[in-house]
């Protein structure tokens, strides 16, 4: 009779366990969910270390700034790390990173803690690009887009529990939330030790070339992928508005409609909910219908639309209609990002996912500079005048450059292959 392995033995089995979808959504879903809580109530921590909604706009732009800025540098050596180490321990230096973060911002006594900590924060993770390249090792090309649809849903779904349960948290106490998400964090960290398997085998890995992981590098390497072209602007245009949005948000609609933590919470659920069905039900049915290409136009043109509504809505149920008509907007990442995956070699995935978070850490560093601004200035109009909007008015005219970008890029292609059939 056979002697029982050791309890060691048997996590290093499972985690030699082939890997799989399940794996990494469910570990894309508690990391969500962790990160949702926080959404609804940081704004309203800062205000609890300021005394007007001028300064509450100001320090909540530089608490956002120090995150974008340090995950800026941090993305592209995560992603290269991922390249040469595997996806696994890059994703648990991650989940420790937001652990002790989330620990921290909910024992701070003073702004520049905030600011300390979401430094560290955004130095530590890279968590939604080291995911999606696990995706892009476990799947061929022709399959990535309904694959990264089927995260994106994850998400999404974490995105619906998060802000709820911070909402409903942050009526309790501002601190709650924070302490909750931390130990979220950490089950994911246990998660990911014992039961998460390695995606990327040993013979696809790579030596770092560190002068290649700085941000400008990755991101010029990303210029030069065959078939991405003018996505990059797409990519940073689109992701600017989408983060100057995410910054807003909170902060609008308790301008605008005077909302609390718990109304933000529900309204932040209403855009995971839409996320979810976007991607996890709809992305495949639609690409049996349209190529990524084309929903990427539609979904463009749908969130162009939905940005300027948003600005000018009176009342506070206009925003939730504009979210649930929106439904289109939420797949033109999956499809953006589907198409600049199939322009990468199997060796560089996470290199080319790392530069596209790269570059949208950027588009998150210049985020906070633009919304920040735009808020100081409306924050002393009264509640329901349509000047509020104007962090969403300039979404919209970003929405519409990327749109009339991708447009372009996409004529371009179908006439480069046009002549070379004819060739």
């Amino acid at each position: 009779m056979n002697a029982a392995k050791p309890p060691f033995k048997l996590f290093a089995a499972r985690r030699d366990r082939q890997a799989a979808m399940p794996f990494i959504m469910l570990t894309a879903l508690i990391d969500m969910v962790s990160i949702g809580l926080i959404v609804p109530v940081l704004p309203a921590l800062v205000g609890s270390f300021t005394g007007s909604q001028e300064d509450q706009a100001f320090w909540f732009g530089v608490v956002t700034l120090a995150f974008s800025l340090a995950n800026f540098f941090a993305s592209p050596m995560l992603g290269a790390l991922s390249d040469r180490y595997g996806r696994r321990p890059v994703l648990l230096l991650g989940f420790c990173g937001l652990a002790l973060s989330f620990f921290a911002t909910g024992l701070a006594t003073a702004v520049w803690m905030l600011i300390v900590v979401r430094l560290m924060s955004g130095a530590m993770q890279s968590n939604l690009a080291i995911a999606n390249a696990y995706v892009a090792d476990i799947t061929p090309p022709e399959g990535r887009a309904k694959r990264f649809g089927l995260l994106g849903a994850m998400f999404g779904v974490g995105f619906i529990l998060g802000p709820v349960m911070g909402g409903l948290l942050g009526a309790v106490s501002l601190r709650l939330p924070f302490f909750v998400a931390g130990s979220l964090a950490l089950i994911n960290l246990l998660y990911g030790y014992f039961v998460l398997p390695e995606s990327l085998p040993a013979r696809r890995r790579h030596a770092i070339h560190w002068r290649a992981a700085n941000p400008v590098a990755s991101l010029y390497g990303l210029t030069q992928l065959k078939g991405a072209g003018r996505l990059v602007a797409v990519v940073a245009c689109s992701g600017l508005a989408q983060f100057v949005l995410y910054t807003s948000w909170v902060l609008y609609t308790t301008f605008k409609f005077g909302w609390g933590p718990l109304q933000n919470g529900w309204s932040l659920a209403a855009v995971g909910v839409v996320s979810a069905i976007a991607q996890g039900l709809l992305l495949g049915r639609l690409l049996k219908r349209f190529s990524p290409q084309r929903l990427a136009v539609i979904g463009l043109v749908s969130s162009t639309l939905a940005y300027a509504a948003w600005g000018a809505a009176t009342q506070g149920w206009m925003m939730y209609a504009i979210i649930f008509v929106n439904v289109l907007g939420a797949t033109v990442s999956a499809s953006i990002q589907s198409i600049i995956s199939g322009a990468a070699d199997a060796r560089s995935q996470g290199k080319t996912l790392g530069a596209v978070s790269g570059l949208n850490s950027l588009m998150a560093v210049l985020a906070p500079t633009v919304a920040a601004p735009l808020l100081v200035m409306v924050s002393r109009l009264p509640q329901g005048d349509w000047r509020i909007g104007a962090p969403f008015y300039f979404c919209a005219l970003l929405q519409g450059a990327a749109l009339l970008l991708a447009v372009a890029h996409f004529r371009r292609q179908r006439r480069e292959r046009g002549t070379r059939a004819a060739v």
